[in-house]
This record gives structure tokens, C-alpha cells and sequence, in this order.
């Protein structure tokens, strides 16, 4: 017999383990105690008793008392975003203007040599809410070259250096003398400031993300790349590089014609032309495409893609049997991208589009007509509840940035899941933190009365949810059932409850004799979970 606290060996050293003494989450044993798994596939579920009598070599796996939970999965990350900010320049610390600056004064005192790539800075947190300006930047780090990203990865703050290392930069769609450069010049800034890293340190930036994801419970990740993200150099090194976090690579590039989707898929070797394919860009940024101007600024935002090309895109990929996909945040992006998979579905019908899984990733600004067309045609939303409480609230960016009546219509998530639309929830890691506990309690109480759904709901979307998300179907990934993957998290958790979406309402599920497996509480104020142990098909990817 072992102990999670002092054996931290391989799970698939033998061939049945028992684990005995936990608390289970699984809808086919609700008041389970015991598993057993054999070659990291779950083959029984319920009583320490009956388990040990049909299990009577395995291994013993005492679990003391913790909770067992499938293992969560992010659909929407960066992962050597992520890992640079982990490894590199944290601004997601900054609390003003001066403190922002300080902190690169510092990294480049302590780096002389280095490229300087900042991430997270949010000048909505700030009293002075003044983004970083070149001249600023240039005297906190005379002569280097900086690229300081702002929070939501839509606009950056840059040194004089690095835009005088890019040709063309001045004269580009988004580039305003004084003002943080977006759009095509953000891209161009960016793409420049990224290869100047070596592979050694985007390596060590991968697996300080991942490991950090493994750490949370999480099992597997889908990387959102694409041309103006990371580049074609970090998608081909992070499908090389190994880990036990499994990667799902997605790449934002519009296609028009079937042979050209199969045959770029075929050259990146990723899995899907979706994820962060932009059809707009931020609200933190000014540039989600708005069908009416911002409140704080005269601007309708950005639109990247026309509905020709997201009609284009759609058509390609449902021909060619790939998962099609697109970023879309303001309601003009959103609507251009239903408006899409409706004129698709006129051509090839709606099963056609409805087998392939195709999804929208942010849905923030989404209307009732996009809802019913995304929810017909069977489009998932990768959705990220940290952005409302980040930002959301009558005092939030949101409000500031639409006011308060148009940021009260963002992400209803409990108007999407009522319509039918298969929900995923993850992080967009570095914008947010991949943690998913912390995911699905903003879920379960978002500032918006309404819009919240059940702590029940938010947990399936950040496990089956999200492994339909990334095109598995079979009816059982993220669940605890026999026959299902040994993907699992071990968690130091309180006493489980069932609880509704509001504690007004009562249902069906809330009472005990309903036998829902029940969570820990996750209420504002109370410890989220933490993890002990992380099993990806029966391997053990994180001991704490």
C-alpha cells in the first residue's frame, strides 16, 4: 500500500491499480469510494470491499480521503505565451504606470543581454490609466529592444529599437506615434520580438506552461497558433516538444478551397483551422468589431475577415472533413461568422456542418439570432468565464469600454447552454490563469444575474465539454466510467456539494436522492481545491 503524499512512481507500472478510501466523481457510481484502473483505462468503479474481492493483485492506491475528479482540459491557450510570462517578465503585477516601467528597469538591469518581452500589463487596474509609450520605454531600457504586451495579446507597447528593426512598421494598418501598435503593425512587431528568442528559451517557457497546467489538473491543452500569434517555427517545435500534458494544435488561417485546407493541415501537422483564426481582435484593445461605436472611443473596432472569407473558410473545411474555427468577440465579428456557417448550411445542409464540430472561440457579444444559429448547426463555444470577473461588473473594462447596459450582454452563458450550444471552458492562457476551478466558479457566479449557469454545468465544460471541443466524442472522455481514459486529478478538497446555478432556485438535482455526484463548494469565499496529484491515461504527470 501506498500514499499519495509519499509514492509519486508511474501509475502504469503494473497492470491494475486500486485506488481505495477517496471520494469519486463519477454519474455512473455517484457514492463511489474505490477505482480500479488497468493500463490507464478506468475498469470499475464503487466500494473499497467488492473492488479489493475483484481486484485481488492490484496494487493498493489509498487515497485518504481525497477527491477524485476527471482530469480538466484548457480549449483555448498560448502555451510559450504563457510559459514566457511564467519564465520571463511578469506585468501582470504591475498596479501603475511607474510600477510597470520599474519592472522592466529592473529586467533589463538584471538581463543586459536579452530580448525584452514583457507580458500582461492592463492599464484599466491603473489610477492613471496611461498604456506605456515609446519614449517611456527608452528610458527605462536605453537602447534595447521591448516588447511589452498588453494583457489581452491584442496591442503592445514597444522601444524605439525594436520598431526601428522592423521595416514598414510606421506605415502599418494600426500603427499611431504615441499609442501602443496594433493590428498589422502589432503583428509585425511582435513576429520580429519573437524570433530574436532562442529555441532554448521558448523551450524552457513550454515546459514551465505545461507544467504549470499539470499542476492545475489539467491533462490536455489546446494551443491557439496561427501566422500573427506564434508563427509556423513555435507550432513545429511545440508539436515536437514532449510532455505529459497532451497538445491539441490549432492554427488561424483562412482557407478557401478544400485541397488548400487538407493541404496546410498536412504541413503544419496540426489538427484543426480554428481556434484563434481573428475575425476581429480585443475589447481591451478597441479592436472587437462592434456593430456600434465603443462608449471611450470613436472606433467600431476591427474586422479582419469579411464574410466572403468566413463563408469561404467554413465551406473548405466542412468539404475537406476538418475542424473549422474562428475568434470572434464584438457582435459584428459574431455575426459575420454566423451569417457564415448559415449560408454553408444553405450549400452543404446543416448535418454536413454539424459532423465536423466546428466552433467559435470568445462569443462574448453574442445575440439571440447568433445563439440560435451557432446552437442548429451544432457549433461549440470555447468560452473564458475569467474574462467576466476580470473585467465584467458595472465597474469593470466592459462597462468602460461599452457601457454598462451593451457590457451586460456579454458572455451569456446560460442563454448559450439553454439554447443548446456545446460549451467548453478554459483560460486563453496568459490573458487569464489556466485554472479551472477558478474558471468554473466565475461561470457559476457571473456579474450578470442571468447569465450564470450550475457549478454542475461549468465542471462538464471544463471536461467533457472541452474534449468535444477538441473532436472527442465517444460519449465518455472526462468522465470517471468504465471504458474511459485513467484522466484524473487527485485534489485536496472540503466536504462535496450539489448546487444550483443560483441558491434561489431549487431542483431536481440539488436533492440527494438525485445521487449527482457532487463538487466542492465553490463560492466566492470559499478555498478553491488543491491539486495532490495529476494521471493522464494512467500516467502520473504531477505529484505535488
Amino acid at each position: 500500500m501506498w500514499s499519495i503524499a509519499a509514492h509519486a512512481a508511474d501509475l502504469g507500472a503494473v497492470s491494475t491499480q486500486l485506488l481505495i478510501g477517496g471520494r469519486i466523481h463519477s454519474p455512473s457510481s455517484p457514492d463511489a469510494t474505490s477505482m480500479a484502473v488497468t493500463d490507464g483505462t478506468v475498469v470499475w468503479l464503487g466500494a473499497e470491499r467488492p473492488g479489493r474481492a475483484l481486484y485481488p493483485d492490484a496494487e493498493i492506491i489509498e487515497l485518504d480521503g481525497a477527491f477524485v475528479a476527471p482530469g480538466f482540459v484548457d480549449p483555448h491557450v498560448h502555451v510559450t505565451g504563457l510559459g514566457l510570462q511564467l519564465t520571463g517578465l511578469d506585468l501582470s503585477r504591475a498596479n501603475s504606470l511607474e510600477h510597470c516601467l520599474e519592472l522592466v528597469r529592473d529586467y533589463a538591469r538584471e538581463h543586459p543581454d536579452a530580448v525584452i518581452i514583457g507580458e500582461g500589463w492592463d492599464e484599466t487596474r491603473w489610477a492613471d490609466p496611461r498604456p506605456p509609450t515609446a519614449e517611456l520605454i527608452d528610458a527605462a531600457a536605453p537602447g534595447r529592444v521591448v516588447y511589452l504586451v498588453r494583457v489581452d495579446a491584442h496591442s503592445a507597447a514597444v522601444s524605439t529599437a525594436l520598431l526601428d528593426a522592423v521595416p514598414g512598421v510606421t506605415s502599418a494598418a494600426g500603427f499611431t506615434r504615441g499609442e501602443p501598435v496594433r493590428a498589422d503593425a502589432h503583428h509585425l512587431v511582435r513576429a520580429e520580438a519573437l524570433n530574436r528568442l532562442e529555441r532554448g528559451q521558448r523551450d524552457r517557457a513550454r515546459r514551465a506552461a505545461l507544467d504549470l497546467a499539470a499542476s492545475r489538473g489539467i491533462v490536455a491543452v489546446h494551443e491557439c497558433a496561427g501566422p500573427q500569434i506564434s508563427g509556423r517555427a513555435d507550432t513545429a517545435e511545440l508539436l515536437e516538444f514532449e510532455h505529459g500534458v497532451e497538445v491539441r494544435v490549432y492554427w488561424g488561417q483562412a482557407v478557401r478551397t478544400a485541397d488548400e485546407a487538407r493541404s496546410l493541415v498536412k504541413e503544419l501537422g496540426v489538427h484543426g483551422l480554428a481556434g484563434d483564426l481573428f475575425v476581429d481582435g480585443s475589447l481591451g484593445s478597441h479592436t472587437a468589431w462592434l456593430r456600434a461605436p465603443y462608449t471611450d472611443h470613436d472606433t467600431l473596432g476591427i474586422g479582419y475577415l469579411d464574410l466572403d472569407a468566413v463563408t469561404a473558410h467554413i465551406r473548405a473545411c466542412t468539404e475537406a472533413g476538418i475542424q473549422a474555427g474562428f475568434h470572434a468577440i464584438g457582435d459584428a465579428a459574431i455575426g459575420t461568422v454566423a451569417q457564415g456557417f448559415s449560408r454553408v448550411a444553405d450549400e452543404l445542409g446543416g448535418p454536413a456542418l454539424a459532423a465536423r464540430g466546428h466552433r467559435v472561440d470568445h462569443a462574448e457579444l453574442i445575440d439571440a439570432e447568433a445563439i440560435d444559429i451557432f446552437a442548429r448547426y451544432g457549433v461549440l463555444a470555447s468560452v473564458q468565464p475569467g474574462f467576466d470577473a476580470a473585467w465584467g461588473g458595472p465597474d469593470g473594462m466592459y462597462a468602460a469600454r461599452l457601457g454598462a447596459e451593451r457590457a451586460a450582454l456579454l458572455n451569456p452563458f446560460a442563454a448559450m447552454a439553454s439554447a443548446g450550444i456545446g460549451l467548453a471552458i478554459g483560460s486563453d492562457a496568459p490573458v487569464t490563469d489556466p485554472n479551472p476551478w477558478a474558471a468554473i466558479r466565475a461561470a457559476a457566479h457571473h456579474r450578470t444575474p442571468g447569465h450564470q449557469i450550475s457549478p454542475r454545468a461549468a465542471f462538464a465544460a471544463a471536461t467533457r465539454g472541452a474534449w468535444r471541443a477538441g473532436g472527442i466524442r465517444d460519449g465518455i472522455a472526462g468522465t470517471l466510467v468504465p471504458g474511459a481514459p485513467a484522466s484524473y486529478a487527485l485534489w485536496d478538497a472540503a466536504d462535496l456539494v450539489v448546487a444550483a446555478a443560483s441558491d434561489s432556485v431549487q431542483r431536481w438535482s440539488t436533492d440527494p436522492r438525485s445521487r449527482v455526484p457532487g463538487l466542492p463548494p465553490l463560492t466566492p469565499d470559499t478555498e478553491l481545491p488543491r491539486c495532490l496529484r495529476t494521471v493522464h491515461r494512467g500516467q502520473t504527470i504531477y505529484a505535488a
